[in-house]
């Protein structure tokens, strides 16, 4: 996937972002790709070449994921129990029941934070379409989130162009650098999410 990006973005920038675009909107939508690790390598290559710029990496990032959200709260919104079970499959019903709670108290603030917390983006927008959130508050929000959510990913991309001149090199890293960290925020979110097991004090033997 990575060799593919990197093919295009040196053929001329007109294959290289819409690409990239393609390939965060359609990860957004269908999570088949690991769009992180996308916004990384472009960013190390955007920093090791000159065929990628690295403000447009971050534009075409943040713009493929905000029509990836859009298009998941559409699908929650309007398209019935099947198309909300087919966007939902892999996720815990109680995760979902929790944000939406939240969703009623924190609204904007929540579609923010849903963005850049491990496995936060899915009953976020769910919650949003449940509860019908209006348009002229979601995108507004999800342009914030998508944003931040580009900016940190395409941060450890430059770190890895920084150290590394071969772009082949500082692309690999910069991967295994998003997709460490992904994994690393996955492990923290499950454990925080895992109920605190109840302890019970010993009872005292009294003696005869």
């Amino acid at each position: 996937m990575n060799a593919d990006l990197l093919a295009a973005a040196s053929d001329g920038t007109a294959i290289g972002y819409p690409l990239l675009f393609g390939l965060v909107l359609l990860g957004s939508v269908v999570p088949v790709v690991p769009t992180g690790a996308v916004v990384g390598a472009a960013a190390a290559f955007a920093m090791t070449t000159d065929a990628l710029g690295l403000p447009l990496v971050l534009a075409a990032s943040t713009l493929g994921a905000l029509a990836g959200d859009l298009i998941t709260f559409a699908i929650c919104r309007f398209g019935g129990p099947s198309a909300v079970r087919w966007v939902t499959r892999g996720q815990h019903a109680e995760r979902i029941d929790e944000v939406r709670e939240q969703f009623r108290r924190h609204g904007w603030q929540i579609v923010v934070t849903g963005r850049l917390l491990p496995a936060g983006r899915i009953p976020v927008l769910v919650a949003a379409g449940a509860l019908a959130y209006p348009w002229r508050r979601l995108v507004p929000a999800s342009l914030l989130a998508t944003f931040l959510w580009a900016l940190a990913y395409a941060l450890l991309g430059v770190v890895s162009g920084g150290v590394f001149d071969s772009p082949l090199v500082a692309t690999l890293i910069a991967t295994v650098l998003v997709l460490a960290v992904g994994g690393v925020l996955n492990v923290v979110g499950a454990r925080r999410r895992v109920p605190a097991p109840v302890t019970r004090r010993p009872e005292r033997c009294e003696s005869a």
